[in-house]
């Protein structure tokens, strides 16, 4: 059990095996009753109001890291899908709990994948990036985990034995109930064929960021899916991601303003979060730097956050819809939601004109908040109101007054 009254906020990682299909029902049976227990065991105590408790998901995608899947965006569609209905679980089990999501006495999750058929991590000569990484490199990240949840089930136990082989000993393990898992009726992964061959070294997403929650994570950990990784030792082609997040002159009409994170409190939550995603380096080897660059000019303020010699975060704080879009031209992808499609063409078409090349529009499903009220004891305006910054405003507000 973790000690949820210390002062220090729990962290702990739960340890998925392969979903029998990406479908909302479907994951909700086989991983509802563990999420629910994790979520009870962190979201409690009189500590708890005080503090966000951390939780990464660990989720088992067989055959990801395949040479066959190569550039991600080939397997962009099926993947994103996944990951979207994973979180609409996630929210509809906390909505159903009443357990905060990434704010004081809720629980911050992010999921991750893992190929648990691919060879130990250092056959690849060059260290894996997240959020697609290898059991040895999970295991191997040092993190500061005060409990491994584990599942009950055959497969939930192989998955631990395989990864305590790596970790060692002295990891807690807690087992805990599985749900039913059908039979699998579809292939996780599907390749589109009608996806270039193109890799992709630089990924551009842009939006608010303000009280980062489960929607921002779904598409931030799309991004980071889509920066295909480096394939051989010693290459020094740089990769980046670029996040254009609002600056703070364009959002004085927002609703509950007061309430609204600063630009400077919203790149520090994305960067965090990317960060935890993608660097599962041990701690020697963890070394992340930060520089700031404030020029004159649109887009001249943004933060770099250095991950490694060959691959960077760029935080830049943007005065219009288009961004860094259509100021620097070297971009390969961009990331758009389904609410957000057309501003993928808008972009495009800026570029056309000024005769530079498209960027590949890749898009992320919108949280499914019509299929809560199927899988959870809840409705989907409780659902909404997890993945909507301004009822985390409201919120804000209300425990402010008391």
């Amino acid at each position: 059990m973790v000690d949820t009254d210390r002062i220090s906020p729990p962290y702990a990682l739960l340890l998925l095996p392969a979903p029998p299909s990406s479908a909302v029902r479907q994951l909700k049976d086989a991983y509802g009753p563990a999420v629910s227990r994790v979520f009870s065991d962190l979201a409690k105590g009189p500590a708890s109001r005080n503090r966000i408790a951390q939780l990464d998901i660990a989720l088992v995608v067989p055959g990801i890291l395949s040479p066959e899947y190569r550039p991600r965006s080939r397997i962009f569609a099926s993947l994103q899908r996944l990951l979207a209905n994973l979180y609409t679980v996630i929210g509809a089990i906390s909505a159903a709990q009443d357990v905060e999501l990434d704010g004081p006495g809720g629980v911050d999750v992010r999921v991750v994948f893992v190929d648990n058929t691919a060879p130990a991590s250092e056959a690849y000569g060059v260290p894996l990036q997240g959020p697609v990484i290898d059991l040895r490199t999970l295991a191997g990240s040092e993190r500061g985990w005060d409990q491994v949840y584990v599942l009950d089930s055959a497969e939930g136990q192989q998955l631990a034995s395989a990864f305590k082989a790596y970790a060692g000993p002295s990891r807690s393990y807690i087992t805990i109930p599985s749900g039913v898992a059908s039979a699998p009726h579809e292939p996780l992964l599907r390749a589109d064929a009608d996806r270039g061959a193109n890799i992709n070294d630089s990924v551009v997403l842009g939006g608010t960021f303000d009280h980062l929650h489960i929607g921002h994570k779904l598409l931030l950990t799309a991004m980071a899916f889509t920066l295909d990784p480096v394939d051989e030792p010693g290459n020094t082609e740089q990769r980046y991601f670029v996040v254009g997040i609002t600056g703070d002159a364009m959002l004085v009409n927002k609703k509950y303003r007061e309430f609204l994170e600063s630009w400077e409190e919203r790149w520090h939550s994305v960067a965090s979060f990317l960060t935890a995603i993608i660097d599962f380096r041990p701690s020697k080897d963890n070394a992340s730097a930060i520089q700031r660059i404030d020029q004159p000019g649109p887009n001249g303020k943004q933060v770099v956050v250095t991950i490694s010699p060959n691959l960077s975060i760029r935080l830049v704080e943007i005065s219009d819809p288009f961004g860094p879009t259509i100021t620097e031209e070297n971009f390969r992808a961009l990331i758009v939601s389904a609410e957000t499609r057309a501003g993928g063409k808008a972009v495009n078409d800026e570029r056309a004109k000024k005769g530079w090349a498209p960027l590949e529009v890749l898009e992320v499903d919108v949280l499914q908040a019509g299929a809560v009220e199927e899988v959870a004891d809840t409705t989907a305006q409780s659902f909404e109101s997890k993945i909507s910054s301004t009822d985390i405003r409201r919120r804000r507000m209300e425990l402010s007054q008391g």
